[in-house]
């Protein structure tokens, strides 16, 4: 067995070797202790990101902090042993990509299928607005349009009978039949609950297109899956001025939440790999309303061109990139407790006394805002109890922390260190929610609305292009509107597709999902 000494203990010995008899064994007890001190530092900060990294490998866990005196249902470990898998290393061999040489050729289209008569026809009849008493029809137009209800694929027919009228002098005749009502894709078979179906099961339900064809396969309807891509890219388009004025009014407010989450996007310019861009998310939590904006990167340009005329409160976390808000006039950013408090949360494992007492104060703030919505204060009472009761709390927190610090209870560097400096560097910024009752102590709201882009990552892995990045913006911020509104997405949608083509510009703000509960959602 081989053991290896300190650096400092070889030094000693090597000292004592070369003759010299004095040895001073306070500097060497002082090297060896900061030696041991910067080690234990360096572990800590492993396992920390360790633990970040576990976390977003299999999910993230509660960040629920129980006091000592309450009790705790213990969970059994996910991993006992610490053992995240074992895997097989089996060697690879990289070939050459082999380039073929493209040919264009150009193919007459077959026609489009017929739908199948096996479907049930759901028959409407239109009579013209002209009086056609006494004549009779000399043939039908049929118009037929593949719809859906819950488990069904149907057919909706419209039957128009047409009628000849002759002139009172019976030397001219006119044609007599019924307009089609307005219709989401005048050229194309879908009609407008089939396309609402297949953007709630994609953007929604998070089930790709793919998946939905195999089910409607099954009710012997084949469909190709470039139709239906089509389709949706068409449906975009029409709901693209509905988009644009929900934007406008989102942004035209006082008091907004932002946060930002990746999305994995195929870029041509980038072979083998993808692109990771960012949903820029901004939220109204006074009128519920959620605003997707897909970027390419995380820079601090894209929040500062979305919000070049924003006046008002701005809350986002403790990102660098919002600093650049700090200068602009009309703004007043501040900060998120949750993030702050998920700090001393992860620093916990390494100073439990000391993150004990901190969070402890904490959940007092939170308790405070708990008794608010409780009693459904008004946003007035909310700032005066707040003034009593959480402003003591955060002097105290503050208090707390700097006498950590200047007491060197907790060593800079560790990480409940890095958790403190964290929170001191921005305490102004997270005591301005105590000054208006508006303002939410922090972002958990917006982080709530973000959850559904991780189940899409889930299951789609990326976006097929930036534009279709984009796309999916557009969608989740209507659809994350109607959650907020609990609106059912399918009868906002259809609603809205049924509609938009016979609504004019003036009137699009009635399509909204939060203009659909007061004027729609009884009907």
């Amino acid at each position: 067995m081989i053991f290896v000494l300190p650096v400092n203990i070889l030094q000693a010995v090597s000292h004592i070797a070369s003759g010299n008899s004095f040895i001073d064994y306070k500097i060497l007890f002082e090297q060896e202790r900061s030696h041991n001190i910067e080690l234990r530092l360096q572990i800590q900060s492993l396992q920390l990101q360790l633990a970040e990294l576990k976390k977003m490998l299999f999910g993230g866990r509660a960040e629920k902090f129980v006091t000592a005196n309450a009790t705790a249902v213990s969970q059994p470990e996910l991993f006992p042993d610490d053992k995240l898998g074992q895997i097989d290393v089996v060697k690879t061999t990289l070939v050459k990509e082999y380039q073929k040489q493209q040919t264009k050729l150009t193919v007459k289209h077959p026609g489009r299928n017929p739908l199948p008569e096996s479907l049930r026809r759901e028959v409407i009849e239109l009579m013209p607005k002209e009086d056609v008493e006494g004549l009779h029809p000399v043939g039908k137009e049929i118009t037929e349009k593949l719809e859906y209800r819950p488990g069904e694929l149907f057919v909706k027919q419209y039957v128009r009978p047409e009628y000849i009228k002759p002139s009172n002098d019976g030397l001219n005749a006119s044609r007599i039949i019924a307009s089609l009502p307005a219709m989401p894709l005048e050229k194309s078979v879908a009609g407008a609950s089939l396309l609402t179906h297949l953007l709630v099961s994609k953007f929604v339900d998070h089930l790709p297109v793919y998946r939905q064809l195999a089910i409607f396969k099954r009710q012997n309807v084949n469909i190709n899956h470039s139709t239906v891509s089509g389709w949706i890219k068409d449906a975009m388009r029409l709901i693209e001025p509905v988009h644009d004025l929900h934007c406008r009014q989102v942004l035209n407010t006082k008091y907004l939440n932002v946060d930002e989450t990746t999305i994995k996007v195929l870029d041509k310019d980038k072979k083998q790999t993808t692109h990771t861009g960012y949903y820029w998310v901004y939220y109204d939590t006074q009128r519920k309303l959620a605003l997707f904006d897909y970027q390419p990167g995380r820079g601090a340009l894209y929040p500062k061109a979305m919000l070049h005329k924003f006046k008002g409160y701005l809350q986002t976390d403790g990102y660098d990139a919002y600093e650049t808000f700090d200068k602009v006039e009309g703004v007043t950013p501040f900060c998120c407790w949750a993030h702050a408090r998920r700090k001393f949360y992860e620093a916990k494992e390494y100073d439990k006394a000391n993150a004990d007492a901190v969070l402890s104060l904490i959940q007092d703030l939170y308790k405070i805002e708990s008794y608010c919505r409780d009693e459904n204060f008004t946003p007035e009472q909310i700032k005066n109890y707040r003034k009593q009761h959480a402003i003591p709390v955060l002097n105290n927190l503050q208090s707390t922390l700097t006498e950590m610090l200047l007491t060197k209870k907790v060593l800079p560097k560790s990480p409940f260190g890095k958790a403190i400096a964290y929170t001191l560097t921005r305490w102004q910024k997270l005591c301005v929610y105590t000054t208006d009752g508006i303002l939410q102590i922090d972002n958990n709201l917006i982080e709530n609305a973000i959850r559904p882009v991780a189940l899409w990552r889930k299951n789609y892995l990326f976006a097929g292009s930036h534009e279709r990045a984009q796309d999916a913006a557009m969608l989740y911020s209507l659809f994350a509107t109607c959650r907020l509104h609990n609106i059912n997405p399918e009868h906002w949608l259809t609603h809205l597709l049924e509609k938009i083509n016979s609504t004019k510009k003036e009137n699009l703000h009635l399509l909204l999902p939060q203009n659909y509960v007061a004027n729609f959602k009884q009907q």
